[in-house]
């Protein structure tokens, strides 16, 4: 795989500090039983990186100490580390609000067939990857078969209550373009959505968060091996707005990877551009036990225009939405 941060350090993007913390995302692992394209992470089946459970319970910690107020949990797939299960309910317990970002197809896998029940029970908010409504495009993108299975774990969870508008379990999907490309306009793009799964197959969702696909591991890489890295920069460099410099994720969020160290936001993870706390140049969890980040430094290098071109794009999606 090409190594895209030497191409993204030199940076021009503007100075960020944090604001107050409120979003606490966490990485469980790697591992996960798909190995998309787009993937900023790198994951797939032969991953074995995981959170231990040492660390799972400083999650926990620090979620009470600080009061946030949302965890954020991702992977890999997130629900295929042995203690996704107690840190969600040690979460909701605290009264924190729970966001699993779901691949869907994680709900058929062996040992889980429980899962969906057990994220409705806790009223976790599902963020879903579905990358479009048409199965050509989606098994392009994640692999043969993975659009017939994500339709039916989306019938699964509207038949458990999700997206029923009613009782507050929120199912949210998320769209990654095919290529090198900016997505289209988040609200034209959720409309056309609701109506092509609501006509073929039944299903309702809660909202579409339209993300940009960032320069960085296998994405990065893909780029670079097909010579397109230098224009997709220039696309999004020529994308950019400053009136979306207020809204990025950044602001407020502290991103944790498996091991507990810090980092501003889940790219920069994958970079390897550790945020600071408290002094410290590699933060760990424990730093935030007996530290606020507010006020902090945020590491900045070029994939940061990924977020505020066009109509901005955060793990919320576009940002003017």
């Amino acid at each position: 795989m090409h190594a895209t941060l030497p191409l993204l350090v030199r940076s021009d993007f503007p100075p960020l500090r944090r604001r107050a913390l409120d979003t606490l995302q966490v990485n469980l692992g790697y591992r996960c039983n798909q190995s998309c394209l787009h993937c900023h992470v790198a994951a797939g089946p032969h991953r074995t990186e995981a959170m231990d459970a040492e660390t799972v319970d400083l999650v926990v910690d620090v979620l009470e100490r600080r009061a946030i107020a949302t965890l954020d949990v991702t992977g890999g797939a997130p629900e295929l580390n042995p203690h996704f299960r107690r840190l969600v309910v040690a979460a909701r317990a605290l009264g924190v609000r729970v966001i699993d970002r779901c691949n869907l197809t994680i709900l058929f896998e062996p040992g889980q067939e429980d899962l969906a029940a057990f994220l409705a029970d806790q009223r976790v908010e599902i963020v879903a990857s579905m990358p479009c409504y048409s199965i050509d495009n989606v098994d392009r993108q994640r692999g043969d078969g993975v659009f017939d299975k994500s339709i039916a774990a989306l019938r699964r969870l509207n038949a458990l209550g999700y997206a029923n508008g009613d009782d507050g379990l929120v199912l949210n999907l998320v769209y990654n373009p095919q290529g090198p490309s900016l997505p289209p306009p988040q609200q034209a793009l959720e409309a056309d959505y609701r109506r092509e799964l609501a006509a073929h197959f039944g299903i309702r969702f809660d909202h579409l968060f339209a993300l940009t696909n960032m320069p960085i591991q296998r994405f990065g890489s893909t780029l670079v091996s097909k010579g397109g890295f230098a224009d997709y920069m220039a696309l999004l460099k020529g994308a950019y707005r400053a009136e979306n410099l207020d809204g990025v994720m950044c602001h407020s969020l502290v991103s944790v990877d498996w091991q507990g160290h810090l980092y501003d936001c889940d790219f920069n993870q994958m970079l390897d551009l550790p945020a600071r706390v408290a002094g410290r140049a590699r933060a760990h969890l424990r730093d935030l036990v007996a530290h606020t980040a507010a006020g902090e430094a945020i590491r900045v290098a070029d994939h940061c225009y990924g977020c505020t071109a066009g109509q901005g794009s955060s793990c919320g999606g576009a940002l003017e939405a």
